[in-house]
């Protein structure tokens, strides 16, 4: 795949020919992809086999022109149009080699698109093998059957000490990605972490851990490389060795009189035109098994069955009031600790509902069920009287808005995050959303304003300017639900009062439902919820919960004594 990542380590040795069996089923599924492509692909292979065939005729061409050129003293001159027209025919074999494979790239660049893409690192190794077969059969056929022999030989021995090592080094370039990774992972962490660096005064002690990484990449790399030269040193040797048996043979055959000088010159192009690509082998040898186990790895993925899918017959989610009823609701992300034991409750039309208790009590699993992104185990969720799980995810997502409780943003700028609750909206559009979230002031007073770069995750801009631009992203989106989990928890208390006026103005005529832990922040709500442990202990409006006593009451105490 293009650019793609290698997704899990080369399987043990033990499992060669099941992997091997694994290979070619990766590739049977990869033709179905191809087969759109079939006229692509087959006037591309048209185009590789008359590159490699007018390869094959240089080496030829070449002998006759060196054969020509044995004129003799009081020959005619008229004799030295042959060898012009040889090389006017040689000039015009080369220049068909390099069209004959711009044409085959170019025909096949559109079937390489996509999954098939790194696959066709075979189109590196199909040609060597045309041209592999076609020049067997002229040195079997032209001449004795040593030339063949000396080249099957040689490409043999070639072939499988490529594999070999090849195999064998693989664990130390998989050693020397691994460490190349840790330690671009713990430069990447100290840098963005360097405030919690700084408090503790570990500047050296990140200095020796990233050095102590680098050690032991340089370690990986010297052994990878090492390796590396044995395997080009030996490939070399194969083919230095191959050469000079192939031309003792020809030489051999000029001094008998059963060769002329221009086959010896034939032969030796003949080789050096098949042995050169070989150079290349164990290269593409690494990249077609890495290819294919990534490839493979992609068609696991994509058997498996996703976590949360629609239904076969789900339907468009149609929005009418917007009434949300959670009705005995059971959920755990695990098994073994349920998280929500029987919760009901209903937020009317244009309506707020607050749900308020103490950390891990539930209150924000609740957003994350309303928007699907886990099923529950019991019970329904209902949206205008529409179980959610009987609806597409796209038109139930379209109709609710969240302000999370940990803002992230891109690295882009503050008009990008802002634009991407309603991509394509106008910059007025994204105006009114930042000056409804109470932030156009600060963004008007940073020099390059809406174009402002906000940094990796926000990190040039405060808690509270990364709450205000989630807060204008949200309400840039206008859907009928609103979901406020701690939205204004990383706000002071002047920002966190004049942005609640606002959301209270938005929320109008909205289905709003705050996940709260400043209970002054939802004493106007049609309902408050008191979340404990999964369960719904105490419910009613504020001052109902205030003269009752109970949990709710106490909480109030504490934050009133607090602020």
């Amino acid at each position: 795949m293009p650019r793609m990542r290698s997704l899990a380590a080369r399987l043990p040795p033990s499992t060669t020919s099941s992997n091997v069996r694994g290979d070619w089923g990766t590739i049977g599924r990869l033709l179905p992809y191809l087969w759109r492509y079939r006229w692509r692909v087959g006037l591309a292979l048209s185009f590789m086999v008359g590159a490699k065939l007018c390869n094959v005729g240089v080496p030829i061409l070449l002998k006759h022109l060196i054969d020509s050129l044995g004129l003799k003293p009081g020959q005619p001159q008229a004799l030295l149009v042959v060898p012009l027209g040889l090389l006017l025919a040689y000039g015009a074999l080369r220049l068909s080699t390099s069209l004959f494979t711009e044409l085959r790239e170019l025909i096949f660049a559109k079937a390489t698109e996509g999954t098939a893409r790194s696959i066709f690192s075979l189109y590196s190794i199909v040609p060597t093998l045309i041209e592999v077969v076609l020049v067997l059969t002229l040195l079997g056929v032209k001449f004795d059957v040593w030339f063949a022999g000396i080249t099957v030989i040689a490409l043999v021995v070639y072939i499988g000490f490529t594999v070999v090592v090849t195999e064998w080094r693989t664990k130390f370039r998989k050693l020397l990605n691994e460490l190349d990774s840790v330690a671009h992972s713990k430069a990447i962490d100290s840098l963005l972490n360097y405030e919690t660096v700084k408090y503790f005064n570990n500047e050296d002690f990140e200095s020796r851990r990233y050095d102590e990484s680098l050690e032991k990449l340089r370690k990986a790399q010297l052994k990878s490389q090492t390796t590396l030269s044995m395997l080009n040193t030996g490939q070399q040797l194969i083919i230095a060795a191959a050469l000079v048996l192939m031309l003792w043979r020809a030489t051999q055959g000029v001094v008998a009189g059963h060769m002329s000088l221009g086959d010896l010159v034939m032969v030796n192009a003949f080789m050096i035109q098949l042995y050169i690509p070989l150079n290349f082998l164990g290269v593409i040898y690494r990249e077609i098994k890495q290819a294919l186990t990534d490839i493979e790895k992609l068609f696991r993925l994509l058997d498996r069955e996703r976590e949360i899918a629609d239904a076969p017959d789900a339907v468009e989610l149609q929005v009418r009031g917007a009434s949300v009823v959670f009705d005995d609701v059971h959920f755990a992300y695990d098994p073994v600790r349920p998280i929500l034991h029987g919760v009901s409750f209903e937020i009317p039309a244009g309506k707020k509902v607050a749900v308020v208790g103490p950390s891990g009590s539930g209150k924000s699993t609740l957003a994350r069920l309303l928007y699907r992104f886990y099923d529950i185990d019991s019970g329904q969720i209902r949206i205008d009287g529409q179980d959610i799980r009987g609806v597409t995810q796209g038109s139930l997502r379209r109709a609710i808005g969240i302000v999370p409780q940990d803002t992230v943003l891109f690295n882009d700028t503050v008009a990008y995050n802002i634009a991407y609750g309603r991509p394509g909206a106008s910059p007025a559009e994204v105006e009114g959303a930042a000056r409804a979230a109470h932030i156009h002031a600060f963004i008007s007073a940073t020099p390059l304003g809406y174009e402002t770069m906000v940094g990796e995750r926000g990190l040039k801009l405060s808690g509270g300017e990364k709450q205000r631009v989630a807060i204008a992203r949200t309400l840039l989106k206008n859907p009928p639900i609103l979901i406020f989990d701690e939205a204004t928890s990383a706000l002071d208390s002047t920002n966190e009062r004049a942005i609640q006026a606002e959301l209270e103005s938005v929320g109008e005529n909205k289905t709003v439902l705050v996940i709260a832990h400043r209970l002054s922040t939802v004493v106007d709500a049609h309902e408050i919820l008191v979340l404990e442990q999964g369960r719904i202990i105490e419910r009613g409006r504020h001052d109902a919960l205030l003269a009752r006593g109970g949990r709710y009451a106490e909480m109030w105490r504490l934050q009133q004594s607090a602020d």
